[in-house]
């Protein structure tokens, strides 16, 4: 401070100096006279000039080379006997749950000096355990747990010969313990060999169904070809809904979906035949025994990993429908017959690691946590046999090798997931939990862990936004669950956006889009897409602290409750599912959508977008006649007819995924630019499950409660649209889409 004042003082002193020896003679500046005004604006820019942006640059990205190990956790507790399972309630951190195979649930405190356990629940006389592969396999809470207390647990169990069981069971106590004489059985499945039983079972945080991985059957080389038929549950990832209906139901958009349960479970018991139909339950096939899957809890993606027979290990990215392979293939090689196997319609495994490295995987998760940045969204998993760890990126393509692992002695039957996001392995020889841990995450700085860090607000105020920003705002606008929204963009100097053919704008390396969501008037969120130096886009999403003082990242996505409003924080992986690779990555920046004005708060002026951003020059190529380009009209504004507004709600809302080459099971195209005759929607029946309606059209001309896609719009849950990031129907927009859809009548 105090070289400051002097500074100051001695530029006074010199200014004071050089007017006391200048005259009109000297041709010094004359004091009295004032300095010339600054060139005027262009015309009708909002805009005197481009702004000088050096701070809000898109950084390295980290690219995961982390360095993991592991570590002793819980070391006062006992050992546990043969543990196949750990994991904690939804919401609830306090407690951990290790499943044990000969029949037992313990709980223990999560506290790193614990020394002490509690039973769950027995269920050790009903088990069987006898065999290798047999026994209590799999354990999962319902996500309303904290309200319904339902726990849902897999087994095996000898009734004139070996099955396996799917069953719920409900605590008495408020979730201390769970009862086990309340048992409720969803189904059974007569098992032919005593191995290959799979048994993991996990709940969807998308949908809400309930996974069930179940193996081919047993003994060696499928010899019944289960994992291939359509007429068994062997072999193949299950899906059921445990929400609606006894025992359960199908969901509509299960591949198979059409039938009634039970059909396919219980099969072979008694005298019933095995059923020549597909089975309804089937969500994927071609599996051998899937030892552990799990849910990506960014983006709902089924990671499930598969064991061998004798040659190879595989990991599988799991969608609906798949077929994986199994008995024609192992990993990603013939399998029977040895050669010229079949492999039309099946999909390859992510990576595979033949058995001189294990020869027994067991599946883990993609690491969501924050203790180690490298590792976040990198699927982590092990092999039971050799103890061995690797981790392979989220996004990896097939097939590749599995390389450089971490070794390890342990036999590693199960991985744990707090609900922080940090991983654990369970040791099935010597009982002992052991936490995933690691250094390093190289690859750049990466983003800042605060707002006030990033660059892109300004250092006095971190509600406002860095000078070098420009702001925008679509005509359209997508719907964000009633929060108000400001939007900028982050331009690296010396570098223009483009405007392509079809009026979708590129951004240069380095190009930030910041926008920030206010819900009555106070900061709740504030998201960076960025484009990184390696051209890659990533998403970044900040949590304001009640003190509006700065935000904090959010990683691997949350939902808080915010004024009474579910408000939901998206994974960086879900912002790419909506910003889609065939819509550009950036949404709402299309000349269409910024051929408006808006008023810019550095000078007050209300100006056209592209007239402004012709005259600071930051398009290449200018915007030809700017102000004769027709905006989108507003979905809730006057302009324009009711249908142009309806399809210029469905174009910014849905579009990026219902496009040509879009990332959708479905052929829809809701472009404005498309007509709707043109769209696959208009009179066309749906593919991806008609949510109950009889007669249905995506799209019924003249019948809204005919169109399944006013349904989904006017839902929230599995079937809602948009299906990420919103807890809240727009009744704005279902009504606008209805009366719309009322008015139809025909395609053209």
């Amino acid at each position: 401070m105090r070289h400051a004042v002097l500074t100051a003082g001695m530029l006074l002193a010199a200014a004071i100096l050089a007017t006391g020896c200048s005259s009109s003679d000297s041709g010094g500046d004359d004091p009295g006279v004032p300095p010339p005004p600054p060139p005027p604006p262009p015309p009708g820019s909002g805009l005197d000039a481009r702004p000088n942006n050096t701070s809000c640059v898109a950084p390295s990205r980290n690219t995961g080379n982390v360095t993991i190990s592991t570590a002793r956790a819980f070391a006062s507790l006992p050992a546990f006997n043969q543990p196949l399972g750990l994991l904690q309630a939804p919401g609830d951190a306090s407690r951990w749950f290790v499943v044990e195979q000969d029949g037992f649930v313990r709980t223990f405190a999560n506290n790193a000096a614990v020394s002490v356990t509690s039973q769950f629940v027995n269920i050790d006389a009903r088990v069987d355990s006898t065999c290798s592969e047999c026994g209590l396999l799999g354990m999962a809470f319902h996500p309303q747990f904290s309200s319904n207390r339902q726990v849902f647990l897999a087994y095996t169990r000898n009734n004139s010969g070996l099955q396996s069981v799917v069953s719920r069971f409900t605590s008495p106590d408020g979730g201390l313990t769970l009862d086990p004489n309340s048992e409720q059985v969803l189904f059974t499945l007569r098992q032919p060999f005593d191995n290959h039983n799979g048994g993991d079972i996990k709940f969807s945080g998308v949908d809400g169904f309930l996974y069930i991985a179940l193996g081919d059957g047993g003994s060696g080389g499928d010899p019944q070809n289960n994992g291939q038929a359509i007429n068994t549950t062997l072999g193949k990832i299950l899906r059921i809904n445990v929400n609606a209906g006894a025992p359960y139901t199908i969901p509509g958009d299960n591949p198979f979906a059409g039938g009634n349960p039970p059909l396919c479970d219980d099969l072979g018991l008694g005298a019933q035949a095995r059923s020549t139909a597909n089975c309804p339950e089937v969500f994927a096939s071609g599996m051998r025994n899937p030892w552990r899957m799990a849910f990506d809890r960014a983006n709902g993606q089924l990671w499930v990993a598969d064991v061998g027979q004798g040659a190879w290990e595989e990991v599988n990215r799991v969608n609906r429908g798949g077929n994986y392979g199994w008995r024609q293939r192992e990993g990603a090689h013939c399998f029977n017959p040895s050669s010229g196997c079949q492999t039309a319609g099946l999909i390859e495994p992510v990576a595979e690691y033949d058995h001189t490295l294990g020869n027994s995987i067991t599946g883990g998760y993609v690491y969501r946590g924050s203790a180690i940045p490298g590792l976040v969204g990198r699927y982590v998993f092990a092999d039971f046999g050799s103890g061995r760890i690797w981790h392979i990126a989220n996004d990896a393509s097939p097939t590749q090798a599995a390389t450089g692992a971490l070794d390890t002695n342990f036999n590693i039957s199960s991985f744990g997931e707090g609900n922080d996001g940090e991983l654990f392995i369970l040791s099935y020889s010597n009982g002992q939990i052991h936490r995933i841990a690691g250094s390093g995450g190289g690859g750049g700085p990466g983003v800042a862990t605060q707002l006030s860090a990033t660059g892109c607000v300004s250092a006095a105020d971190a509600t406002q936004p860095a000078g070098g920003l420009i702001p925008y705002a679509p005509s359209a606008a997508f719907w964000s669950d009633g929060a108000q929204k400001e939007r900028w963009i982050g331009l690296p100097n010396g570098q223009n956006m483009t405007v392509g053919g079809d009026g979708d704008w590129g951004f240069p390396n380095g190009t930030v889009l910041m926008k920030s969501f206010r819900l009555g008037g106070t900061l709740v969120e504030t998201r960076l897409f960025m484009r990184h130096p390696d051209g890659v886009w990533a998403g970044y999403s900040y949590e304001w602290n009640p003190q509006q003082t700065d935000a904090t990242l959010v990683m691997g996505g949350k939902t808080v409750t915010v004024g009474g409003q579910q408000w939901v924080f998206p994974s960086d992986a879900q912002c790419l599912q909506c910003h889609t690779d065939v819509a550009g990555r950036a949404l709402g920046l299309e000349t269409r959508q910024l051929a408006h004005d808006i008023t810019y708060p550095q000078t007050g002026r209300n100006a056209n977008q592209l007239v402004t951003h012709n005259a600071i020059n930051t398009l290449s190529p200018p915007i030809a006649n700017p102000t004769a380009q027709t905006p989108y009209p507003d979905p809730s504004g006057a302009a324009g007819t009711m249908a142009e507004r309806a399809r210029s709600y469905l174009h910014t809302n849905c579009s990026q995924c219902h496009r040509a080459g879009g990332p959708t099971p479905v052929s829809l195209d809701l472009r404005y630019s498309v007509a709707l005759s043109a769209s696959a929607a208009c009179d066309v029946a749906p593919t991806a499950g008609d949510l109950g309606i009889a007669n249905a059209r995506v799209i019924a001309p003249g019948d809204p409660d005919r169109s399944v896609l006013v349904a989904r719009m006017n839902v929230r849950g599995a079937n809602q649209m948009p299906p990420l990031a919103s807890t809240r129907v727009d009744d704005a927009g279902v009504t606008l889409v209805r009366n719309w859809i009322a008015s139809l009548q025909n395609c053209n």
